[in-house]
């Protein structure tokens, strides 16, 4: 089975510049998770019909949203939070802009395990959304994956809009508490590798150096001054299955790059 995920930063821009289709005959994902997809399904009119189309699409026109294209038809697709989850952690209110109506989740359960794709809410440069990051949305989601863990093995992946490590970033002094690398972010990938987790490019790969997202400016992706935040996380048990995880950083056509997992069933 083998997974990509990337932060497309618009699908219909990466269409339109005829990159998504050739990225995709390439290399021949049977699962392809997609973030800030900036679209509703139906408004990028891309010929895979070798895939079926799932989309989670913010209700605000243009912002946020996720997708998965798939070649192994699912048993199920769950589109973000149930209920329960978004009211207990109080994303069901208007406190932070509610970011159950942002389409930031969906999940596909398949025969051996359930792929969850996400887009992690940003923390925002003035830290506006610290809050809810860290004591509402990380351990929604993070509940939210252990309870479909006692159904079946999980995969999570996605755009999760932290840097884990200072390894994980290309100068962590400097960025030290600013969003993306705060001791509360960081808490919450903590405590998903404390809960069975498995960051799967970690598996194989303990060096620095290897980035997924870079700033527009200053020609920052060409001197490779970025961002480790697009992840593929795995249940523990199936980490004798992992057979890859890489970053695929000479694809272009986003400010993120893909990430890739594939795992032998």
């Amino acid at each position: 089975m083998k997974l990509i995920s990337w932060n497309v930063n618009g699908i219909r821009a990466v269409h339109n510049k005829g990159l998504f289709l050739p990225f995709v005959a390439k290399y021949k994902p049977d699962v392809i998770c997609l973030q800030e997809t900036k679209a509703q399904q139906g408004q990028a009119e891309i010929d895979l019909p070798e895939y079926e189309e799932y989309w989670n699409s913010a209700i605000k026109k243009g912002y946020s949203g996720v997708a998965i294209f798939t070649k192994i038809k699912p048993l199920s697709v769950l589109l973000g939070f149930p209920k329960e989850i978004a009211h207990k952690y109080k994303l069901d209110t208007d406190s932070y802009g509610d970011p159950n109506t942002e389409g930031r989740v969906i999940a596909a359960e398949f025969d051996k395990c359930f792929v969850v794709n996400v887009y992690t809410p940003n923390s925002k440069d003035d830290l506006s959304r610290l809050e809810l990051r860290h004591k509402h949305w990380d351990p929604a989601f993070l509940e939210y994956c252990k309870i479909l863990e006692t159904k079946k093995p999980v995969i999570f992946c996605g755009d999760l809009n932290v840097a884990h490590t200072a390894i994980d970033l290309a100068r962590p002094k400097e960025n030290e508490g600013e969003h993306g690398f705060t001791t509360e972010e960081r808490e919450g990938v903590n405590n998903m590798i404390e809960s069975g987790f498995v960051d799967t490019f970690r598996f194989f790969n303990k060096e620095g150096g290897n980035y997924t997202w870079w700033t527009a400016w200053a020609g920052a992706r060409a001197r490779n001054v970025g961002w480790r935040i697009d992840y593929f996380f795995a249940s523990k048990k199936l980490e004798k299955k992992i057979k890859k995880a890489e970053i695929l950083n000479e694809v272009m056509g986003s400010d993120h790059c893909p990430v890739t997992l594939e795992l032998d069933f």
